[in-house]
């Protein structure tokens, strides 16, 4: 799939608020450098180009936090209650809620372990529960039952409602599948 539209279209609004030539972004555990006159991010990791959807997410990311980000709300929502299109929900439990069962569904408690890879906490939520920023000023509720004798496992992502602010659907779910992909 192309990204080239989108793309182009992050670039320039980044360019329209006139930023430093170069910038750096903490995406998960890992630090991007933008580079704005050569329109790169690199992955401070692994030194190369990031893909054109997470450079995406990430320049979009950038945009709102040069604007000012909106203040957190407190308020956790789910997929489903950010997302007026209903059609969008399958695509965000495939990539997103399906993985996490997959890998941690016979051990729960792995999920824990992420902690000691990205910035984040326990919380008191279903069986077990995480915040994980993002980004700074996204944090992103990961919350996980443990199979019993009735249902199978079961996990959620949960957001604060300002997210809506920052991203738009198909970024939520990009942003909810990275996540995921990188438990």
């Amino acid at each position: 799939m192309s990204y080239e539209v989108a793309i182009n279209k992050a670039w320039q609004d980044l360019a329209n608020l006139n930023p430093a030539k170069e910038i750096s972004v903490r995406f998960l555990a890992d630090e991007y450098h933008i580079d704005t006159d050569k329109r790169q991010v690199i992955s401070l990791a692994s030194s190369v180009p990031v893909r054109d959807f997470t450079a995406i997410l990430i320049l979009h990311y950038l945009v709102t936090k040069l604007k000012t980000l909106p203040l957190l709300t407190g308020e956790w929502v789910t997929f489903k209650e950010l997302s007026a299109v209903e059609g969008y929900y399958p695509a965000f439990r495939k990539r997103a809620i399906e993985p996490i069962i997959s890998k941690f569904g016979n051990n729960p408690q792995g999920l824990l372990g992420v902690l000691d890879r990205f910035p984040g906490k326990r919380v008191d939520q279903a069986d077990i529960g995480l915040v994980l920023e993002a980004f700074a000023g996204v944090p992103v509720m990961i919350t996980f039952w443990r199979q019993d004798e009735e249902f199978g496992s079961e996990a959620n992502i949960l957001f604060d409602k300002s997210i809506r602010q920052i991203f738009c659907t198909e970024d939520i779910v990009v942003l909810a599948g990275m996540i995921a992909s990188a438990l």
